[in-house]
């Protein structure tokens, strides 16, 4: 379901030279020697727009929480003597009106705002009347309609001027990144609102700053807007995110070798080799859905003969069985086992509730 929203379009409010937005900074502004030295470095190799963080939102007390206030002022002072826009994160009215007090050029909302919608109307309700950019980070928690609602807040208080942010969502599972990138939702988000302009955060996604490379170019393959990059001039002796941010030298030569892709193209033989080949996609998912629909009909009648033999739906041994060979066969087809394994938790949900609704399910007795 799409949600029709009037924004501008990301050129409206941000010189990109058609090419993706390039937004890099320090996690935190440490002084005003480290702004200038980072930020001087940053606009040599190209960066459209420099972030840094001056609330640090922390998990735990007693760690680097930021500047606050007194690093407002060296943000302004690279802005000016560098003409670059610049970037910090908001979380309460004080903040957003202590930022614009020193001419900040775009607001975003953090992960651990977003996900509280108080937050957000709290924000939304303090920028009322002001003509600012804003970018929405992705909620802690995988949830497009916590993310969706933000979005909402923000542009029914008067503002044209979003993004939003993809850094990735908390994953209880073992994973190598810092916050698991779940792409599937950033692209649902897009479905729902196919014209808000998406930018990648891979630093926040990675947590280290040899996966960042990959992540970057996965974004731009998926056709990102832009990328914000964590970058301080000595990461060694940052006070937050050491592990994630890259020297300015080290972001250069990695944009540098980022593919950067094409929307479409017009070569013909493309076209028509393309259209060929969603056809015949379109034809095996007609089959695959048959074959599924199939499948759930004996599932009904498993659930039948359960609920006439009085046996419950769930069986461990079943299951295990399931969990184990399904992604086998896949690896034999050189699908990765990760990938028929979601795939089949996804079935066995449907698999429960339809035996749920057979075992639910009335008899009625006519005479």
């Amino acid at each position: 379901m799409k949600v029709n929203l009037q924004l501008n379009p990301l050129s409206a409010w941000v010189k990109k030279e058609g090419k993706p937005l390039i937004i890099a900074g320090p996690c935190s502004a440490e002084s005003e020697e480290q702004m200038m030295q980072t930020c001087s470095e940053l606009k040599n190799i190209g960066v459209d727009m420099l972030r840094a963080g001056v609330w640090k939102p922390r998990t735990r007390p007693n760690s680097f929480e930021g500047y606050g206030l007194k690093a407002l002022p060296w943000l302004l002072k690279v802005k000016k003597e560098l003409g670059l826009p610049t970037t910090t994160e908001v979380a309460t009215p004080e903040h957003i009106e202590q930022a614009l007090k020193y001419e900040t050029d775009v607001l975003w909302i953090g992960a651990r705002t977003t996900v509280n919608p108080f937050n957000v109307q709290d924000i939304a309700d303090a920028l009322r009347g002001v003509d600012v950019p804003v970018m929405i980070k992705n909620p802690v928690n995988p949830d497009v309609a916590l993310w969706v609602g933000a979005i909402e807040r923000i542009y029914q208080a008067g503002i044209k001027n979003i993004a939003v942010i993809h850094r990735g969502f908390s994953n209880f599972q073992k994973s190598k990144y810092r916050n698991d990138p779940m792409w599937q939702l950033a692209i649902e988000l897009k479905t729902i609102l196919p014209e808000i302009p998406l930018i990648c955060d891979p630093s926040h996604i990675c947590g280290r700053r040899d996966l960042i490379q990959a992540v970057s170019q996965k974004a731009l393959d998926l056709n990102y807007d832009g990328l914000m990059i964590e970058s301080h001039i000595n990461p060694v002796v940052a006070l937050s995110d050491a592990e994630q941010q890259l020297t300015p030298h080290d972001l250069g030569k990695m944009l540098e070798s980022l593919q950067m892709r094409n929307n479409n193209s017009e070569n013909a033989f493309f076209i028509n080799q393309l259209e060929d080949l969603r056809q015949k996609i379109d034809n095996l998912d007609r089959e695959l859905i048959e074959v599924l629909a199939a499948r759930v009909r004996l599932v009904e009648k498993i659930g039948e003969y359960k609920k006439d033999n009085n046996v419950t739906i769930f069986q461990l041994e079943r299951w295990d069985q399931i969990f184990k060979t399904r992604p086998e066969w896949g690896k034999k087809l050189q699908l990765t086992e990760d990938f028929i394994a979601e795939i089949f938790k996804l079935i066995h949900v449907e698999s429960i509730r339809k035996q749920t609704e057979v075992m639910n399910k009335r008899d009625l007795n006519i005479s």
